[in-house]
């Protein structure tokens, strides 16, 4: 491996026990998170209650902070910058 690998390797943040990880990959920034990730659930075929998921069970998931990026807590109204972001869903 490379200093490059190594590096992307160490941002890359750790997946926390019990949750479920979608890599969202955007072209651009978006202003809104939760109808990204609504997509991107449904996407999935991974985990098929998430899959499954209705608007108002993500948005439960919100309000009782089992969303995270970067281990931080994140809002539905959450902006998302350009490129990759690790978006966690505890419980899952």
């Amino acid at each position: 491996m490379n200093d490059n690998q190594n590096l992307a390797e160490t941002l890359i943040p750790p997946r926390p026990p019990k949750s479920h990880r979608i890599v969202l990959n955007l072209n651009y920034r978006e202003s809104r998170m939760d109808n990204i990730l609504l997509q991107a659930l449904r996407d999935q075929s991974e985990n098929m209650s998430l899959k499954n998921i209705s608007r108002s069970g993500l948005k439960d998931l919100f309000s009782n902070s089992k969303i995270l990026i970067k281990g931080q807590r994140a809002r539905s109204s959450s902006a998302l910058a350009k490129g990759v972001t690790y978006v966690d869903i505890l419980g899952y």
